[in-house]
């Protein structure tokens, strides 16, 4: 029987924050520990002391000034006494900034192996916020971050290439992860439908978003299908800094503002609409695809990033163009044509979700450790 492995993840982003990278990590934290693996978590400060029997540790944060929900956490001695005294087999940094700099240096400094994960399209996020410049700068920062580390996992095709086209080394797919138990179409019902359409009257075309309310999520890129689609209802889950330039956008239009939701009333919210539309297209994944498509809900996502990697157009789904204006509301009149080709989507949707536990993904990435941990071969000479 193998001993189990001792793991240290250092996270730019973690619970109490909700993301599909705080979803993912939470879900691999669960099922290590769940696998007999020994598990210590680095984060900003403001989340738990323990999560699912790993232990967490705060570190003092203070917010990015161009996009506050992302705290930038300084490593500090402490950091260094806890990672000695806990004596990994490994450092797993997850999109590293600044605590995740921190963590490369720790591990390479005491020849630790050295794992790091690839989760959010900073470089595409960089025009979105009028900074557009500095990309070939960010990505000559995050290669010389992610060359340190023995194996660099991304969670899509798309990103695989692209990092690897970038100068990034020793590159690998993360297969992605979903929880069908919790997101399923059992859950959809009337009065969440009710809740979704808010003060306004009732449809058979309820669009969905879920997901931060933010610039790089190009959100604004909806009003248009509501414009061309008078008998559709929007419902936005979440919140973010971009709020309240999306309510001036989406002003007299039907759409219905529901801040954030979690568990099964997530799962409901999924469940209940119609069509789920996704318009950003910098994109490494997009767990709420996953989500929506467990819960029987049929998508509308740009083919763009890791998207394709999930919807196949007019299959489970419908892709749209991110430079043809138009696409949007035209591939979601297309989902939504006939109640007989919805319901195919709905059930292929479910039916490609299904095969995406995180239980498969976990074991999976327990792999890839066992690999990068392997002791090395002493030569005799």
């Amino acid at each position: 029987m193998r001993p189990p492995l001792k793991i240290v993840f250092f996270t730019e982003t973690f619970l109490p924050k909700v993301d599909g990278i705080v979803t993912r990590l939470t879900k691999t934290v669960e099922h290590l520990v769940a696998a007999g693996e020994d598990v210590l978590v680095f984060c900003p400060e403001g989340g738990p002391d323990t999560y699912m029997g790993a232990r967490v540790i705060g570190v003092p944060a203070m917010p990015l000034p161009l996009y506050p929900e992302l705290k930038l956490a300084l490593p500090r001695p402490a950091v260094a006494e806890a990672l000695e005294a806990f004596a990994p087999d490994l450092v797993h940094v997850v999109n590293p900034a600044v605590l995740g700099l921190g963590g490369i240096w720790l591990a390479k400094s005491r020849q630790i192996p050295l794992v790091a994960s690839y989760h959010t399209h900073l470089p595409k996020y960089l025009e979105h916020y009028g900074v557009g410049l500095l990309e070939p700068l960010l990505w000559e920062l995050l290669k010389a971050a992610h060359n340190q580390a023995e194996l660099n996992l991304c969670t899509s095709t798309a990103m695989v290439e692209e990092l690897s086209q970038r100068g990034i080394q020793h590159t690998a797919l993360w297969q992605r992860g979903v929880d069908t138990e919790l997101f399923r179409p059992e859950l959809r019902n009337p009065g969440m439908r009710r809740t979704l359409m808010g003060q306004h009257a009732d449809s058979d075309s309820l669009l969905l978003y879920v997901g931060r309310l933010s610039a790089e999520k190009q959100i604004e890129r909806i009003r248009p299908v509501l414009d061309a689609m008078p008998q559709a209802r929007l419902a936005l889950v979440g919140d973010g800094p971009h709020r309240q330039q999306l309510e001036k956008v989406f002003a007299g239009s039907a759409t219905t503002f529901l801040g954030y939701m979690a568990g099964e009333e997530l799962a409901s919210a999924y469940a209940s609409a119609d069509a789920f539309l996704f318009p950003s297209s910098t994109e490494t994944l997009g767990l709420v695809l996953l989500e929506a498509m467990a819960a029987g809900c049929p998508v509308v996502g740009a083919n763009r990033g890791g998207i394709p990697d999930i919807v196949t157009d007019g299959v489970n789904g419908c892709l749209y163009d991110p430079d043809e204006p138009s696409s949007l509301a035209s591939a979601t009149a297309r989902l939504l044509a006939s109640p007989q080709r919805r319901e195919e989507l709905r059930l292929a949707a479910r039916s490609e979700a299904e095969r995406w536990g995180w239980a498969a993904a976990t074991d999976q990435l327990r792999g890839f450790y066992r690999q990068v941990s392997r002791p090395k071969l002493q030569l005799v000479g």
